[in-house]
């Protein structure tokens, strides 16, 4: 579904765009949060867990910022997981005023199984693009997500 805006030549090229670059997102994050959900997670407290398994321990700015998520929002998502057991805040060896968030033996034990999981769904939703149509997605996507 396009915009029914009567606007200019231009404004509803944009306007559609961004509606199915929206409507795209929402279907695919829809799809793909059933698939968390059926694993009692939150996308925020899955983004958490995957950093921390990809990049290891980080504190709380850091993950926030790598997220997009705001401090208070960061904080409530790592007590959750907490918890849970899944994680657990450590000093920072260098820096006695700072926590490092740690995923804990059952946190890395289940991220290390769902991960395989959630990277299917994932291949599965983008299976009806070509690896070239996968790329231009990819450089298009970071040129809107860089624009400042």
């Amino acid at each position: 579904m396009g915009t029914h805006f009567q606007g200019s030549k231009k404004e509803k090229r944009t306007l559609n765009a961004f509606i199915k670059l929206m409507r795209a997102t929402e279907s695919i994050n829809n799809r793909l949060n059933r698939h968390l959900a059926e694993a009692d997670l939150t996308v925020s407290q899955f983004g958490v867990m995957e950093a921390l398994w990809h990049l290891g321990p980080l504190n709380q700015k850091s993950l926030g910022e790598k997220l997009l998520k705001s401090g208070g929002n960061i904080t409530l998502v790592i007590d959750n997981l907490e918890k849970c057991n899944f994680v657990e805040r450590q000093q920072d060896p260098s820096d006695r005023r700072a926590m490092l968030i740690h995923l804990t033996d059952k946190g890395e034990k289940f991220i290390e199984s769902f991960f395989p999981k959630h990277l299917d769904h994932i291949k599965e939703e983008f299976s009806v693009l070509t690896e070239k149509e996968k790329e231009e997605l990819a450089r298009i996507c970071k040129k809107l997500g860089l624009k400042e």
